[in-house]
């Protein structure tokens, strides 16, 4: 799952994957009074047994490895992995583990996300403290070990904005330690952590550097939700062209060419999918590259050296390459011949020869793979989770759901083994069914491995990913076609999914969980309380219960996405859209609750902040209606550290298998090392409280 895009976050760069700074909350539930195991189930098939359980640290816990990268020189390689139970970062040559070594020596809540810069001699990583999103960015010297913080205030927050091969060892970064809503650039030292400012930022949602690393384009909010591209002249900032507020999500400046005299871009002006073009700087009119009538063009491969694209995704169920012209044909073809799942190509060496690739079938551990665009050969750098795949696994089938205004709805379905033994989606029994809502709403499910998806259906479930209007990667019609529609279409499409499910012999209308994270809890809070019977229980992790409170309380530095999140939601401002947010609110209508729900919490999320989850379960405990609620106070949007996980997903367990009647595996150990909290509702948690209170 994603959450709401973040502001600032640079294009630039593609090709070396700069980090994408969302993380996956987890997604759980707990037991609560007045949850009963329905007696209506079809009857399971008598000829088929489930499978051993898994155990919950095997999908959940650190896996071996993870984030493969090689150097930008293809001579090294990184990698996170575990050190005393922490990830931390793992530096070798290419292929040769036996030289591999930690460069970091984390003890908290381990290094999230890391790249490399151009001179290969240095790594980059950024962390935050205990999930405030107040991003530093480091950089560890290979040479001598030393580690400096290249963002060194408290309370700011930084950005990646850009490198280039033609000027290693400096980075250029965004830091709001001027004012927290705008990100100056800053041309930042890797040796010293020097900075030298390149502009000052007086109102601007991104800068664009070339690949001298001079600052030439910003990108400037209106007020009625479009965007400005404004060009540096030697007179001052002017504007260029501008972005339309339906286009603002799906057209991005993806880089400079090679004569820095025009950008790239993934642009759906005048078109529904996003295109990928060429436009030359002070030129109205782009030249198309490459498009697609059915799905916006995404994951755009551009050579290191000319910065010229020629290779893209197009994403439908799973992700299928394209060349953007003959010469790169058939290294395109030899490489998708090797794929038959999810693919991503996180980075490639400077001359293009080295491609780190991540690849996940749905049913065994995602691969980190090397490509040789000279041979041709994909082979195997290491398996993430190899513990996994001596486990029997289910396999994700892709659908296509009608909502009912006859939109398509492009989703994942995963059935237990026992359910459907061919693994085709054509059950021979009907389970039990969860619906997983991602977050966003501006992301989406694709195709792959899933460690909820497989965790869930190992214990009798079904699980459906729904891609519901507001999704990224179908066209801005398909986006903005959930504007206003919060808690309305939106919700109507997950309800849609749910009868389809029903309607095919999945699963039968009173055995329907919903859960998510971020919007996917606010999904839920929706279900609990505009569907007060559709669903049997529900978990909001980090969900919103109150639109209005939200938008008072955004990070400072999302300003320049205000006017986005108002088109979409609703403006405070104006009475008659106050009142929709009200009435959109699940807080609005908490009376009407019926179905058990947990609210799960990290105490220093920024984007959805604590008191979202206080009121309305301050809200219920006024009505007596039973609400478990977990807070994490060393977290923020999402858990992060396996010990939460670990603790949190031992109590969904517990939570479905009353509610739904699915396999549970004792708690066992899954609170040692945990912060959990159970703020309100133990009581309604019997099986729960035994070991709680003793590691406690």
């Amino acid at each position: 799952m994603s959450y709401w895009p973040l502001p600032n976050q640079t294009t630039q760069g593609n090709n070396m994957n700069y980090l994408r700074m969302a993380f996956i909350a987890l997604v759980m539930a707990s037991t609560l009074a007045g949850c009963t195991t329905n007696t209506s189930k079809a009857p399971a098939a008598d000829t088929v047994s489930p499978p051993p359980l898994i155990p919950r640290d095997v999908l959940f816990g650190n896996p071996r490895r993870y984030q493969g990268r090689l150097s930008p020189d293809a001579t090294k390689m990184s990698f996170r992995a575990p050190v005393d139970g922490v990830m931390n970062l793992w530096v070798g040559e290419r292929g040769d583990f036996n030289s591999a070594s930690p460069i970091t020596n984390d003890t908290g809540r381990g290094i999230p996300s890391h790249f490399w810069a151009s001179d290969s001699q240095h790594v980059l990583y950024i962390q935050d403290q205990n999930g405030d999103e107040n991003w530093h960015l480091y950089s560890v010297d290979l040479k001598n070990g030393e580690t400096i913080d290249l963002s060194p205030f408290d309370g700011v927050q930084a950005n990646m904005i850009g490198q280039s091969e033609q000027h290693p060892g400096v980075v250029v970064v965004g830091m709001n330690d001027r004012d927290p809503r705008w990100h100056d650039a800053y041309k930042v030292s890797l040796a010293n952590g020097e900075r030298t400012l390149l502009a000052e930022n007086s109102g601007y949602g991104q800068f664009f550097i070339d690949n001298d690393l001079r600052v030439r384009l910003a990108m400037k909010a209106l007020p009625d939700g479009s965007g400005d591209i404004l060009l540096k002249t030697d007179a001052g900032w002017q504007t260029w062209f501008n972005i339309p507020a339906q286009d603002m999500l799906t057209t991005t400046i993806v880089g400079f060419d090679e004569a820095n005299e025009g950008v790239y871009m993934l642009d759906s002006r005048n078109r529904d999918k996003a295109a990928l073009v060429h436009q030359m700087l002070g030129e109205s009119t782009p030249t198309v590259i490459a498009s697609s009538n059915k799905v916006d063009i995404s994951n755009v491969l551009v050579n290191p050296l000319t910065h010229e694209p020629f290779a893209y995704a197009l994403d439908y169920i799973r992700p299928v390459w394209h060349a953007t012209g003959e010469d790169y044909a058939p290294v395109i073809e030899k490489f998708n011949a090797q794929l038959s799942g999810g693919s991503q190509v996180l980075a490639q060496s400077l001359d293009n020869q080295f491609w780190t690739v991540y690849t996940d079938e749905s049913d065994r551990s995602p691969v980190y793979k090397v490509f040789n665009t000279d041979t041709g050969e994909l082979n195997k750098l290491f398996v993430t989770q190899p513990d996994i795949n001596n486990l029997s696994m289910t396999k994700m089938q892709g659908v296509v759901i009608p909502s009912r205004d006859s939109l398509d709805l492009v989703s994942y379905l995963s059935i237990p083994l026992e359910a459907d033994p061919d693994q085709d989606g054509t059950p021979i029994a009907t389970s039990p069914l969860v619906i997983l809502v991602h977050g966003g709403p501006w992301a989406r499910d694709s195709y792959g491995f899933n460690s909820e998806a497989q965790w869930l259906t190992n214990r009798g479930y079904s699980v459906l990913q729904v891609n519901y209007r507001s999704s990224t990667g179908f066209g801005k019609d398909f986006v903005n076609a959930g504007n206003k529609e919060w808690a309305r279409a939106i919700h109507n499409d997950i309800i849609d999914a749910k009868n389809w499910a029903v309607d095919q012999g999945i699963t039968n209308a009173d055995e329907v969980a919903i859960m998510g994270a971020s919007y996917g809890g606010y999904a839920t809070l929706v279900g609990l309380t505009f569907t007060p019977t559709d669903f049997s229980c529900g978990v909001d992790i980090v969900g919103p219960s109150n639109l209005v409170t939200l938008l008072e309380s955004i990070p400072p530095y999302w300003e320049s996405f205000r006017q986005v999140f108002y088109n979409a939601i609703g403006n405070p401002n104006n009475e008659e859209e106050l009142e929709m947010m009200k009435e959109r609110s699940p807080i609005t209508h908490v009376g009407k609750i019926e179905r058990p729900l947990l609210i799960a919490q990290g105490a220093n999320d920024p984007r959805v902040k604590q008191a979202e989850s206080d009121q309305i379960v301050e809200a219920m405990k006024e009505r007596d209606i039973p609400v478990s609620y977990v807070l994490y106070p060393d977290e923020g949007h999402g858990f992060q550290k396996p010990e939460n996980n670990l603790s949190f997903y031992a109590i969904a367990e517990t939570f479905l298998g009353t509610c739904l009647g699915g396999r549970v595996q004792p708690v066992g150990d899954d609170f040692e090392g945990s912060s959990i909290e159970i703020v309100h509702g133990l009581e309604y948690m019997p099986a729960i409280k035994a070991p709680l209170t003793s590691s406690m």
